[in-house]
């Protein structure tokens, strides 16, 4: 088991220095997560991403309650995200653990990029690998270089990139949850949610030698007590060199004009702001990994991503994307 201290120090310098934090959102969270397994289960597990400290957001007051066996934060090595583990090893009627904490996130603006670059670090070259969740060949190298060819800049890579994205995705309200993030089907259908929109992003940038990775959050209440358990959202980040790790939303900017039935036109506010800039009512939860094992291990192979809390019962996992079944969670928000 890690240190707490420890991988909040980890993550918090994985995040490079950001150039603005103008703006302000803080408030208390609470996530309140049941599982229903039969009463004389003796193997119940579950999973929930643990936010950290870092340059844009301040995790504070942390607060675990439950009737579980026995709780920990452990640290993923591969990724250095944490998670609350709790297990049941006892027959029990109801299983509930609640995660409470305050949280006050700032925006981030980026978009002073450097006149020069200088060359890719070797540790942020993992994040131009190719990988089953993250496919760099294809129909994904084939769109990368029709978009990037005569860029030069991975700054201007990324923004090249994003455009594309932008203009040729579209988001579907009835894909269950954040999606799953397929690049391979969604290079072809061009339609998804968060994670669907932001795999895209992170497959082409990589094909084009831009380093990038998924950010997986959650939404703040915009108001001051609310219910946010739909509120899970991902994101994208690319690397500068010489500058650091940059925010990009697509998904946001197709959830913008769908809600306001704008055209590429009318959106351009939306477009320009979500390159280089995150709003203040997000937090991240996790970033990078994709296929990957929590700690302590899960016996049901390899999770897709890690965003919402996972759950097994007898070495089976729940269904974990917007579980709303034998996973059940709910989380509120009460602004400061």
């Amino acid at each position: 088991m890690f240190t707490r201290m420890f991988w909040a120090l980890l993550c918090a310098l994985i995040v490079f220095p950001c150039s603005s934090t103008a703006k302000e959102r803080s408030g208390e969270v609470e996530i309140v997560v049941t599982i229903a397994a039969p009463d004389d289960s003796s193997d119940v597990r579950v999973w929930i991403p643990y936010p950290v400290s870092n340059n844009t957001q301040d995790i504070s007051n942390a607060r675990i309650n439950g009737n579980f066996s026995q709780s920990g934060i452990y640290g993923e090595k591969e990724t250095g995200n944490l998670a609350l583990y709790a297990e049941w090893a006892k027959p029990a009627k109801d299983r509930t653990i609640t995660l409470t904490f305050n949280a006050a996130a700032r925006e981030l603006v980026k978009k002073d990029f450097p006149a020069v670059e200088p060359a890719i670090p070797v540790e942020v070259q993992e994040y131009l690998k190719s990988s089953k969740f993250i496919p760099t060949d294809g129909k994904v190298k084939e769109v990368a270089l029709s978009v990037t060819n005569n860029k030069q800049k991975i700054s201007d890579k990324a923004r090249a990139v994003y455009q594309w994205v932008v203009e040729n995705t579209v988001r579907d309200p009835d894909v269950k949850g954040c999606g799953t993030g397929e690049v391979d089907i969604q290079i072809v259908k061009r339609s998804g949610k968060c994670a669907d929109i932001s795999s895209v992003f992170v497959s082409i940038a990589r094909a084009a030698g831009v380093p990038a990775r998924e950010v997986f959050g959650l939404r703040l209440g915009k108001k001051d007590d609310e219910d946010m358990t739909g509120g899970h959202h991902c994101w994208a980040e690319f690397y500068v060199p010489g500058y650091g790790w940059v925010p990009a939303d697509p998904s946001d900017v197709r959830k913008a004009m769908l809600a306001e039935k704008l055209d590429l036109k009318d959106a351009r506010k939306y477009i320009d702001y979500y390159f280089g800039a995150v709003d203040e009512y997000r937090i991240a939860l996790a970033r990078g990994g994709r296929g990957y094992y929590l700690n302590p291990r899960q016996n049901d192979g390899p999770l897709n991503y890690f965003m919402y809390p996972y759950a097994e019962v007898s070495g089976k996992s729940l269904e974990w994307l917007a579980a709303q079944t034998d996973l059940k969670y709910k989380i509120k928000f009460k602004a400061h």
